[in-house]
């Protein structure tokens, strides 16, 4: 059985839905066919299918992952002698050494995280990544930064110099040291800017550009560790397996970051029809294309959105689709927390966008139990829009709706007309954090542990709910997560 409310509808150019409107035919049969006027066709091709993490693959990759940790942090040993350690500087150059390898391995890791790799997305989903990525981001610069101090003290105590004339001797006479000190000097950078008391005070779009010199810092220094390398001197296949690493971690961000995105935006030429204010500072982007039909794309998942004006061209940011395509147009929600998404409201109509994407494993195609509550706070509503579209009829979702005030609710007769269809239910939570606890969810919600959960919104609430749902015996394979940063 399919049918579309005319709920669904109501986000699209006015023109266009109101049209759609007069026309639209309910047509429920085993063949799920939709009506619309003289045109026929089948259910929406766009659908595809999402998994969610996948334990198994995570710990196979896991333990391929730490075996060529392992491998890189046994080169230096095979490289050497036990007798070396009991050379003058010979401890301070295994200790260089060793970090070097680990440090720079790590970073390999990092640059495949961010590659935007499709098997990563669907076992980790994009929370996950996030996760791993900000685990592993402190250990490269630190340990690369202890290889450079070890080394120069090696040095310095054979050479019998001071440290600071050690440096200075380094920097001047050995190959490719120049560039690596230049690199080194970005990635400590980067990582006193990505500190938390540091990068909350930044705007989101200058501190992705600094992010982006990491990849200028790491082509700077590749040169350095072979030609200086001690695992890599006198080692050509040892060179030769580092560089074909580094090479297929290079083709993957080529390829998954600019490649793909370029083709599916110049497929689709996706361009603004309309912004529509929902409510004080939150607009929807009503946007028109090409083959939206073919757009494999599943609620809740969202995309990187580039905005091809002289001021916003340069940088792109995620926001989840807050309907699915009803071709040829698509639509997302956004709140002006930053100074992108304040831009947007004031965006010209005829605006070319470019994307990347989509992305993202908060999906129903997660889904382990027939039961499912959605939990949105703030824009994080924009999700649960979406994803209730990919729910079939009678399947009784519960969906609670949190906001400080009655006017900072949005979408939320969109989301009560596809639940309505869908036989559920829908809670509104208004108020502070104070007056109006989440764990008052549980007693709307009693059987909670028997549902599959999926929390939106910012970062804060969505741990917070997620606790919650975690202490009211939720499993964490029914637990789903989708935080908006800035």
């Amino acid at each position: 059985m399919h049918s579309i409310s005319l709920g669904s509808l109501t986000w699209l150019p006015r023109e266009n839905a109101s049209q759609l409107e007069r026309q639209l035919e309910y047509v429920e049969s085993d063949s799920k066919e939709l009506t619309l006027g003289s045109r026929t066709r089948r259910g929406p091709p766009r659908r595809v299918v999402t998994r969610g993490p996948n334990p198994v693959s995570f710990y196979v990759v896991l333990l391929v992952c730490g075996l060529g940790l392992g491998l890189v942090a046994g080169l230096p040993i095979v490289d050497g002698t036990l007798s070396e350690f009991h050379v003058q500087g010979g401890l301070a150059m295994f200790v260089g050494s060793t970090s070097g390898m680990v440090g720079t391995y790590l970073a390999l890791m990092m640059v495949v995280l961010a590659s935007r790799l499709p098997a990563l997305e669907r076992m980790l989903g994009q929370h996950g990544v996030i996760h791993w990525h900000r685990l592993l981001a402190p250990w490269p610069i630190s340990l690369i930064s202890v290889h450079a101090v070890f080394l120069t003290l090696a040095y310095a105590e054979v050479a019998k110099r001071g440290v600071l004339k050690e440096v200075g001797v380094i920097v001047n006479t050995f190959p490719s040291m120049v560039t690596a000190t230049v690199a080194l000097g970005i990635m400590v950078g980067i990582g006193l800017i990505s500190l938390r008391q540091i990068r909350t005070r930044i705007p989101r779009e200058s501190w992705w550009l600094v992010h982006l010199l990491m990849y200028v810092a790491l082509i700077l220094s590749f040169a350095h560790e072979l030609a200086l390398g001690p695992s890599f001197v006198g080692h050509p296949l040892a060179k030769l397996v580092w560089t074909i690493a580094w090479l297929l971690a290079a083709g993957l961000v080529v390829t998954y970051r600019i490649g793909f995105p370029l083709y599916r935006s110049i497929r689709h030429r996706l361009k603004v029809v309309e912004i529509r204010p929902e409510r004080p500072g939150v607009v929807s982007v009503i946007l028109e294309g090409r083959h939206l039909d073919r757009l494999a794309i599943a609620g809740g998942q969202f995309f990187e959105w580039r905005f091809l004006t002289p001021q916003m061209w340069w940088q792109a940011h995620p926001f989840t689709v807050s309907a699915l395509p009803q071709p040829p147009f698509l639509r997302l929600t956004v709140q002006g927390v930053g100074n992108f998404s304040r831009e947007l409201a004031r965006i010209k109509v005829g605006t070319a966008v470019a994307i990347e994407g989509p992305y993202g494993s908060f999906t129903t195609f997660a889904r382990r139990r027939n039961r499912v509550l959605f939990i949105g706070g703030g824009i994080g509503v924009t999700a649960v829009r979406s994803l209730l579209e990919d729910l079939p009829l009678k399947s009784r979702p519960l969906v609670v709706l949190r906001a400080s005030r009655e006017e900072d609710l949005i979408l939320e007769d969109e989301v009560e007309e596809l639940v309505r269809v869908r036989k559920g239910k829908v809670f509104r939570l208004i108020g502070s954090r104070e007056t109006v606890r989440l764990e008052s969810i549980v007693e709307l919600v009693p059987d909670i542990a028997k549902r599959d959960v999926f929390i939106s919104g910012s970062e804060s609430f969505v741990r917070a709910a997620s606790s919650m749902a975690r202490k009211a015996g939720v499993d964490a394979e029914a637990l789903h997560q989708e935080a908006y940063t800035i």
